[in-house]
């Protein structure tokens, strides 16, 4: 059904939860050099047009049309405006309606799908979007990469970079994290929280409710993640906005050390 990742944390930034999506890439008819055999290897003569191939390669040209289907409708979003309503309207389940599973048939994780599987219809109507990664790249290179970006003095931890995902390694008792979200969807809106949090965890939301009047309003709100009780592994949950129309869905990954 799609292509993975390995499975484990993002190791160059542990608290940004990597992969972001998956989509079709498992036996998928592309083009193909003529340069090279269908097999790579020396005694492969064939020159082919066309392969069947699977993995990352094969997603990746699924994302990258989505994600200009998505600026056509909307030619004023910014790229990550564009990526977060391709996650938070991602799917957990497959064509079977059951659980993604990766390579070895067993339940698959945020490591390996990110948020989801990609959803084209929905993520032009996401109804909520994450944006702003001005902050986060500022604080990991130490530059303005944008002059008319107002930078925060303090720059926020990564956990509190506006992802639509929450990944927080190695907690300490509890963190609070910061969010905005800003409204795409009706002018005037109501938006409530669910959360389904990692076992072994708390997970408050200081705003259990979000109203707008206008698209384009934004809402501030903060997450806190409380440690109950948890082993030296990463335990997974979710936090959900819905209307009654929208399902604006984030993963959270978190690791306690013991």
């Amino acid at each position: 059904m799609a292509a993975f990742t390995s499975r484990g944390p993002n190791l160059v930034q542990p608290n940004i939860l990597k992969p972001d999506i998956t989509a079709p890439g498992l036996n998928i008819l592309a083009a193909w050099s003529e340069s090279s055999s269908p097999l790579k290897v020396a005694a492969d003569n064939r020159v082919i047009k066309f392969q069947v191939d699977s993995g990352t390669s094969m997603s990746c040209p699924h994302v990258a049309a989505v994600s200009a289907l998505v600026k056509a409708v909307h030619p004023d979003w910014s790229s990550a405006a564009i990526r977060y309503a391709i996650m938070t309207t991602a799917k957990q389940t497959n064509n079977l309606g059951k659980p993604i599973t990766y390579a070895l048939g067993e339940p698959a994780t945020p490591f390996e799908f990110g948020t989801g599987h990609i959803q084209p219809s929905k993520a032009v109507d996401p109804g909520l979007v994450y944006d702003d990664y001005l902050v986060f790249l500022c604080r990991s290179s130490g530059n303005r990469l944008d002059r008319s970006f107002n930078y925060p003095l303090n720059s926020p931890s990564p956990s509190s970079l506006n992802y639509p995902s929450l990944a927080i390694a190695n907690l300490q008792g509890s963190v609070t994290v910061d969010r905005t979200v800003t409204n795409v969807g009706a002018a005037n809106s109501s938006y409530s929280a669910t959360v389904d949090p990692p076992p072994g965890y708390l997970v408050r939301i200081s705003l259990v409710t979000l109203r707008f009047s206008a698209v384009g309003e934004k809402q501030k709100l903060s997450i806190r993640v409380e440690a109950e009780s948890s082993e030296n592994v990463y335990a997974f949950g979710w936090y959900t906005w819905s209307d009654g129309i929208h399902q604006v869905r984030s993963p959270i990954s978190v690791w306690t050390v013991v």
